[in-house]
């Protein structure tokens, strides 16, 4: 009996989801269209295989869900707060962090919990001198810039640790220097 497609099983679901997800509609149309087009896709172009990059631990993902929500009350309330203070002059940086992470997966997850939280815009993913440029706001001068540098590398411990794959390793290591 021939396996290979169980494992191509994951691909199949995974587009066909970002389809149903995509069209934001689910009929029955949407839904069985998706699901052709992902086996289409699937079986037709031969896809590279995903090496395991990730370990998801269930409780430090549950740990950075509750501080994702922390963090996005506190930020909501504070860009709102902002807003209303300040109006159009609301002052903002731009933070250069450096990434203690080289996995795709992980900077992008970063990058994701980052840009989901008000006030803050993922700019640019430097992946050759290890740096991520962040959008900040509100921002009343450079105290407030080292707490938002502090608030992205805790975000993105917090990232390894819920889904590196050797989470110690990765969490004791310091940043990467940045080349000349």
């Amino acid at each position: 009996m021939n396996r290979r497609p169980l494992h191509r099983l994951p691909a199949v679901l995974w587009l066909w989801l970002l389809w149903v997800l995509l069209w934001s509609t689910p009929t029955a149309v949407v839904v069985t269209g998706g699901l052709l087009v992902s086996v289409a896709v699937v079986f037709a172009f031969r896809l590279p295989p995903v090496s395991p990059q990730i370990t998801v631990r269930p409780l430090r993902v549950l740990r950075l869900v509750g501080g994702l929500l922390r963090n996005l009350v506190a930020s909501a309330a504070s860009v709102a707060w902002a807003a209303v203070r300040h109006g159009p002059r609301v002052r903002a940086a731009i933070v250069e962090m450096p990434l203690s992470s080289d996995s795709d997966l992980l900077v992008t997850g970063t990058s994701l919990l980052t840009t989901v939280t008000p006030g803050s815009l993922v700019l640019e993913i430097d992946r050759e001198r290890g740096l991520l440029y962040v959008h900040v706001l509100p921002v009343a001068g450079p105290e407030d810039v080292a707490g938002e540098r502090e608030r992205l590398r805790r975000a993105e411990a917090a990232v390894v640790s819920a889904l590196g794959r050797n989470a110690a390793a990765a969490s004791s290591q310091p940043p990467r220097k940045e080349s000349p």
